[in-house]
């Protein structure tokens, strides 16, 4: 922890951070890009809808969404079937209107085609993520070999798919992949546990501009600017508070900086 920060103030900070992770339950998801996953039952439609909630988890969370709700009514009740038995053609027809801040309707349909062919390939996302990166289980090049692979899959790199997947060892924060791999890694009410290979302890914070805020207000971080960095320096002295799982109070952190509630 910080130098500023005393036992004493370290005990309180520990006492309120656990008051709200518990506060915050399934009861306060919403509003939430992660409500998206949790209409769904079978862990193959989970796991594609909680990366398509990820990778669109930009902006305000009602045009977050809101858009989110344009594509799942397209996916139907079983995105993994739409996503692996749909042609890149059909696709693109689908979601021909489908746009969500800079990603255009190239961009989104590009990114399902992609994802198709990437779960007809390896089955699972968890087997892309887990057995393609040849036994390197850091979360920073899990991130880098996943989103390299996906990348490398795409004929053309736009700026919004580009966007979808910024690399770690180029700086990005990875906000969108930490957040879709806590809903993975995680097991509770929120969070679906459904990859057992990742331990909780070694994921990183999403950080973007509600977390960076508060974390610079509870004196978890130095930094100024958002970055791997910062997300790491938070992370670890999140440990401090719970060393198996210093991620579990990202959601509340988040929340209370985007409803603006006092901590």
């Amino acid at each position: 922890m910080q130098a500023s920060l005393s036992k004493n103030n370290e005990h309180k900070l520990k006492e309120k951070l656990d008051y709200h992770y518990n506060a915050f339950d399934k009861s306060r998801l919403s509003p939430d890009p992660l409500e998206f996953p949790h209409k769904f039952s079978k862990a193959c439609d989970i796991e594609c809808a909680a990366f398509i909630s990820s990778i669109f988890a930009y902006g305000s969370v009602t045009q977050i969404n809101n858009t989110l709700k344009k594509i799942f009514e397209i996916f139907g009740s079983h995105p993994y079937n739409y996503l692996t038995n749909t042609s890149g053609s059909g696709i693109k027809n689908d979601f021909k209107n489908i746009n969500h801040r800079f990603y255009t309707p190239e961009d989104v349909s590009s990114l399902f085609t992609v994802l198709g062919k990437m779960l007809n390939e390896y089955g699972t996302l968890r087997e892309l993520a887990v057995k393609y990166c040849n036994g390197k289980n850091g979360i920073k090049e899990i991130i880098g070999c996943f989103c390299s692979k996906l990348l490398n899959e795409f004929a053309i790199i736009t700026p919004g798919v580009r966007f979808m997947f910024p690399l770690p060892e180029k700086g990005s924060a990875c906000k969108r992949m930490n957040l879709f791999l806590r809903w993975m890694v995680r097991k509770d009410e929120l969070d679906f546990g459904l990859w057992s290979e990742i331990p909780a302890s070694c994921l990183i914070i999403p950080v973007d501009t509600h977390i960076a805020k508060i974390s610079k207000s509870l004196k978890l971080t130095e930094r100024k600017n958002v970055s791997w960095e910062m997300a790491a320096e938070i992370t670890a002295n999140l440990k401090k508070f719970d060393p198996d799982d210093p991620v579990k109070y990202d959601f509340a952190l988040c929340h209370i900086g985007m409803r603006k509630l006092k901590f």
